[in-house]
């Protein structure tokens, strides 16, 4: 294992040893750092991700195989604050109607690009958009309506394809488009190895796949895009932003359910259901969330140290500083010190399975290969953490009981809620 990733686990094993603070802790103060961190986290997904605008300006200026490479490394550095925001879903509403533009998933990336018909499955009815190519199309026909795509910009992207004839998988914006754009599809199925787009896709003078100078157009687009929705999120938690005023004008009590809520529907519904149960469940890598990258075992382990951040109310930032105060953890040990130290014991413990998914990836086996079928060492190492976050979901219920707070509603999955429907389908 590289120094990077030494680093990074031993963050996440430090980071289990948080302090509890024993004095009175007040809920607005709660509300205050888990603010505080939220701006600090986005402050860090913009910062990585003009990194990653950089690297991609530079690769486009000269499109070599070292500057790609260098562009795919910035991509996978803006990942790590980023995945650690997705604990501010589901109970902030101003960030779960927001994140669609920066990380939906999964994507159908034959809008955007050439694809590989052999593996990319059937268009249906559902989506005629499918193979749609805006980078080889100058014309897209939408909803009976001609739209003028000869020049690829961020409003193109943002307000005309995003989520065309509301279909979700329809996704033009954000990290995975992106991803696609650097990588390609990833052909192997659950076998070894990522994309691998060459860099000759974006040299007019040596061009490969057809309609580089567009291609770059996009790239250059989505990413810009990519920044200013980051840089709408961080106002929104500066000091007088919208997200953070609600809370901390609002009721206190509905406060803290807001964070718990944000905690349990990230641990059981998102992480634990559709992102990895659904996808073991049917062996099937196209439910893998980093698809085209293989970062997907990176990508769930930095949510489950976002959880831990928020739920202990320290962060340490891309720089190496600590965002911290008192916490929700804090208000637990007050209430029942039993379950303030269950949750601890169950969060510590998915990070044991989190550290393991990640030593198995890095050790050559990527998660798609863990999902493939007859694959029982893989698919356990997997079906481990989706049981951790099942148990460290029901400790954050018997939290939200201590603190005696209205009854909070996690989302679901249907994989791990009524299994049967998935197969079924």
């Amino acid at each position: 294992m590289n120094r990077m990733n030494l680093m990074i686990i031993g963050g996440l094993v430090a980071l289990s040893h948080a302090s509890v603070a024993s004095a009175a802790v007040d809920k607005k103060d709660v509300l205050t750092t888990y603010s505080d961190i939220a701006h600090a986290k986005y402050e860090d997904s913009l910062m990585t991700a003009k990194d990653l605008q950089a690297a991609v300006k530079e690769f486009l200026a000269k499109p070599t195989e070292a500057n790609l490479a260098a562009a795919k490394d910035a991509w996978r550095a803006a990942r790590v604050p980023y995945q650690q925001t997705e604990g501010y879903r589901f109970g902030n509403a101003i960030v779960d109607d927001w994140e669609g533009k920066v990380n939906a998933w999964p994507l159908d990336e034959g809008l955007i690009d050439y694809v590989d018909g052999g593996n990319y499955g059937e268009e249906s009815d559902e989506n005629p958009f499918y193979t749609a190519n805006l980078v080889a199309n100058e014309k897209l026909l939408i909803g009976g309506e001609e739209i003028d795509a000869t020049e690829i910009t961020k409003v193109l992207l943002s307000d005309k394809l995003h989520e065309i004839d509301d279909v979700e998988a329809n996704v033009a914006t954000g990290y995975h488009a992106v991803e696609f754009m650097l990588w390609g599809q990833d052909l192997n199925g659950t076998g070894p190895g990522a994309g691998a787009r060459p860099a000759s896709d974006y040299d007019p003078n040596n061009c490969t796949g057809g309609n580089c100078e567009r291609r770059a157009q996009y790239l250059k687009a989505v990413t810009n895009l990519l920044v200013d929705d980051l840089g709408d999120m961080v106002a929104n938690w500066a000091l007088g932003g919208e997200a953070r005023q609600g809370l901390l004008e609002g009721d206190a009590d509905a406060g803290i359910a807001t964070i718990l809520t944000g905690l349990g529907s990230l641990s059981y519904g998102e992480l634990a259901g559709e992102r990895m149960k659904l996808g073991l469940m049917l062996h099937d890598p196209e439910e893998e969330h980093d698809c085209f990258s293989d970062n997907t075992h990176w990508s769930h382990y930095y949510n489950q140290v976002g959880m831990r951040n928020i739920y202990t109310g320290r962060y340490v930032r891309v720089d190496g500083s600590t965002v911290e105060g008192p916490s929700v953890s804090d208000l637990a040990q007050q209430a029942s010190s039993g379950a303030n130290a269950e949750l601890l014991a169950k969060l510590d413990a998915t990070d044991a399975a989190m550290k393991k998914m990640v030593e198995t990836a890095e050790g050559g086996k990527a998660y798609d290969q863990m999902l493939a079928d007859g694959d029982d060492e893989g698919n356990q190492v997997l079906d481990d953490v989706v049981n951790a976050l099942k148990d460290q979901t029901k400790a954050i219920t018997g939290v939200v009981a201590a603190l005696q707070l209205q009854s909070i509603d996690f989302e679901g999955s249907d994989s791990l809620d009524n299994p049967n429907a998935v197969m079924t389908q």
